[in-house]
């Protein structure tokens, strides 16, 4: 691939060369600047899976206990604590001021 255009940066022997090897070469200097501390760098640890699997787990949990609910309700066998929602109401209006 050849580009002719003398506004893009660059040298014409850079403009000649095929576009996978540009490719190649941004990315050792990427590489290179990341090293040196030139660059962003990014970096996922195994806690990052641990995370993944907890959140599927709450899902899943969630999820069962959501159809727990819904059945003691359509049931009309659902009995709220209102001792316990009040006093989350309480706790969670004191922690937000």
């Amino acid at each position: 691939m050849r580009i002719n255009d003398r506004n893009l940066a660059g040298t014409a022997s850079e403009t000649a060369r095929p576009q996978e090897t540009q490719m190649v070469e941004a990315g050792r200097q990427a590489r290179s600047a990341a090293t040196h501390g030139g660059g962003d760098r990014v970096e996922f640890s195994g806690s990052l899976g641990a995370l993944a699997r907890a959140v599927s787990s709450d899902q899943s949990s969630r999820a069962s206990r959501i159809a727990a609910l819904t059945a003691q309700v359509q049931a009309g066998k659902y009995q709220p604590d209102a001792a316990a929602i009040s006093r989350g109401i309480v706790t969670e209006g004191l922690a937000g001021a």
